[in-house]
């Protein structure tokens, strides 16, 4: 951005070699001549209305002579060189035309442009490019809507001719003396002036001084460029300023956003984790009853196994008596009892392991399954047996030959019962029992062999007795497996529903550990963002500090605050209580307003007077705030 004053400096050393120029083609072309009266005319007319602006107090009306004589100097400028049109009506010669082309080159003229077509009391192109030209200078962007316009001279030369001053250098010095008028403000009321009738005529009675007002020009240029050079870096200050406070505003309100989305999802988290340990108990205090019930099915199962045990133990006691006669038995018997005992040392060191961990329940209840299905082939094995012994007994003389196919059978059942003895513990000492009792029954058979033909008959009946008690026995046996097997399907239940229930409490274990991570997570980034925005809060209040100090220096610079009138206020601005004789009225110094004597009981030295005056409350305590935070 350039400052006015080197702006200016350009225009009058190009304006100067312009001016030479037009001298000497002015005898050869007579549009060269207009141009450089108009370009003249101009330089004038915004010198003029700068320097009684800034006398004036900057802030321009409708009314104002200067202003409405630069209006009419504008106007003469871009009606030069203006093609004429021809329609039904007859010729029409019009500005509006080439200002319209503003709206497409620049899209923020077209909120200008909207408006003028939509002001009701404009009905010829003339009053709307009149109204165009306030607005733009309202707006203060006339210098860069038509150097835009400047530029496109093949959209121009529709409009104007070809030695038009809007097509010649001349256009573009008047553009450059165009950003001189940035520095004014204007408050111009578009709606309620007839812009269609009015007659441009350039009154040259306000450009005639003397010595004294161009000796007084030359200091009031001066200072006006270094006024303007103030008011320059005043503005860039505070542009600056509030684009860092628009900034920081953004990120404040992102910030708080993103804090408050944390908190919900903190509070969500901690909800989840309240959640999560209560579903946690409720499955310890599951797993717990889980845990009572299986051992109250092991101890029931312990109690059948020893009432099984007793009824082996008897039905044993009968087959040993049976099969105490015969030698071979016995050795057999040795060696499967060797065997048994290595089984059974290797049984109870399985059921040891059963205590300790509940993960070979599956493979015992298997052996149990084979163990059951092996004793009822057993049983029906033996209940064939007894049918061929029943009719062995029918035929007591055929009975001596088969009594050695009957021993070998025995025998073979024999060790198919004793594959039986592999899940129970007390084994060990009833195969010792059955040894020495076996070791007796050798010593009788070696005794009674030569008796033996003798006492056949009375071992037969005692062999139907013994049948008789077996078959009682197979049927206890029978009743006791079935009981047995529903137990094994109720325990797989349980053992299925124990090791689901362990998987899920141990899924429920590693999205506690997460959740806690993440909460850990969220915490330092809570406290990271809530530092960031205490920081954030202290360079706000600094920031708006100085915006409030360069605001007082910007009120001094422009001429001090606004001051009320007496017959404006009937009341007091903070009480509000009505003035009267012995209610007086006082101005604050700091903003002007009206105020009741309780309520500006108040001296604290200004920028503008280092001497202490009245000051009301509210400013009293801005400003001693203002100092207590920025004691420099």
């Amino acid at each position: 951005m350039y400052s006015p004053q080197s702006l200016h400096r350009w225009g009058i050393t190009h304006s100067e070699s312009m001016e030479r120029l037009a001298y000497s083609q002015a005898v050869r072309d007579p549009m060269a001549m207009e141009r450089a009266n108009l370009l003249n005319m101009a330089k004038l007319s915004i010198k003029g209305l700068i320097e009684s602006a800034l006398s004036f107090g900057r802030t321009l009306d409708s009314d104002y002579p200067p202003l409405q004589q630069f209006f009419v100097v504008m106007e003469h400028c871009l009606k030069h060189g203006l093609r004429v049109k021809k329609s039904f009506l007859g010729f029409n010669k019009s500005l509006w035309g080439p200002l319209e082309l503003v709206e497409k080159l620049c899209p923020e003229a077209a909120e200008i442009s909207a408006s003028v077509r939509d002001l009701p009391g404009l009905k010829t192109p003339l009053g709307r490019a009149r109204a165009w030209l306030r607005l733009a200078l309202m707006q203060k962007r006339l210098a860069d809507y038509l150097r835009l316009l400047i530029t496109r001279k093949d959209l121009l030369s529709d409009f104007y001719e070809n030695s038009a001053l809007m097509l010649e250098e001349e256009g573009a010095v008047i553009v450059g003396l165009l950003v001189g008028l940035n520095v004014i403000d204007a408050n111009l009321c578009v709606k309620g002036e007839d812009l269609d009738s009015q007659v441009g005529v350039i009154d040259f009675s306000m450009y005639l001084k003397n010595d004294i007002d161009d000796y007084r020009s030359e200091e009031r240029n001066s200072q006006i460029a270094s006024i303007l050079d103030q008011k320059n870096y005043v503005e860039e200050l505070n542009r600056q300023l509030n684009s860092t406070v628009h900034g920081l505003q953004g990120r404040v309100d992102s910030l708080e956003k993103s804090n408050s989305k944390l908190i919900e999802e903190l509070a969500i988290a901690k909800n989840n984790i309240i959640k999560l340990q209560e579903e946690n108990q409720q499955l310890r205090s599951e797993n717990s009853l889980i845990l009572m019930k299986t051992q109250q099915h092991l101890e029931v199962t312990q109690g059948d196994a020893s009432v099984e045990r007793d009824t082996y133990k008897q039905s044993r006691q009968g087959l040993d008596e049976m099969y105490s006669e015969a030698q071979r038995q016995l050795k057999e018997e040795c060696q499967l009892r060797q065997d048994v005992e290595t089984e059974l040392l290797v049984q109870v060191s399985m059921k040891q392991e059963m205590e300790m961990a509940m993960k070979l329940l599956e493979k015992d209840i298997h052996e149990k399954q084979d163990t059951l299905i092996g004793l009822r082939h057993q049983l029906d094995e033996v209940k064939v047996i007894n049918v061929e012994m029943y009719q062995k007994m029918q035929s007591s003389d055929e009975e001596m030959k088969k009594k050695n196919d009957v021993i070998t059978r025995l025998e073979e059942k024999t060790n198919q019962i004793t594959a039986t003895m592999k899940q129970l513990e007390q084994r060990l000492q009833e195969a010792e029992k059955h040894r020495t009792s076996a070791e007796e029954g050798t010593r009788r058979f070696k005794l009674d062999f030569a008796n033996k033909a003798d006492s056949l008959q009375r071992q037969i009946e005692h062999r139907e007795k013994q049948l008789q008690q077996l078959e009682t026995d197979l049927k206890i046996e029978r009743e006791w497996r079935q009981t047995l097997q529903n137990d094994l399907g109720r325990e797989r239940d349980t053992v299925a529903q124990l090791s689901t229930e362990a998987l899920q409490i141990n899924g429920l274990k590693k999205e506690f550990h997460r959740l806690q991570d993440e909460n850990i997570q969220l915490k330092t980034v809570c406290e990271d963002q809530e530092q960031a925005l205490e920081e954030l809060g202290s360079k706000l209040s600094e920031s708006k500090l100085k915006i409030a100090d360069i605001k007082e220096a910007n009120k001094a610079l422009q001429g001090g605050q606004v001051w009320l009138k007496d017959k404006e206020a009937s009341h007091c601005k903070l009480c509000e209580k009505e003035f009267s004789i012995s209610r007086r009225k006082h101005h604050c110094r700091n903003c002007g307003e009206i105020f009741c004597n309780s309520c500006s009981d108040n001296e604290l030295p200004l920028p503008a007077s280092p001497k202490p005056v009245r000051v009301c409350d509210t400013c009293h305590a801005l400003l001693l705030q203002r100092c207590s935070s920025n004691p420099t």
